[in-house]
């Protein structure tokens, strides 16, 4: 299977995002729950696919600041 495609495809925690994001547990799971990072939950406890994840960092950086 293609890396490219395993990566993308990736399942990352909370903690995960929140590390990459360089945010706090608490900002990531906000934007997780109000759907501003897409997200799923297995069992008790969200998940985010990375390429939900890529999406969500490009709308970031199409927002014109106010």
């Amino acid at each position: 299977m293609d890396k490219e495609y395993q990566r993308e495809d990736e399942i990352m925690t909370i903690s995960e995002v929140a590390k990459y994001l360089k945010i706090s547990e608490v900002t990531t799971y906000k934007f997780v729950q109000e759907g501003k990072i897409q997200g799923f939950k297995v069992g008790r406890h969200w998940r985010v696919k990375r390429s939900d994840l890529v999406e969500f960092i490009e709308k970031q950086r199409r927002v014109e600041p106010t």
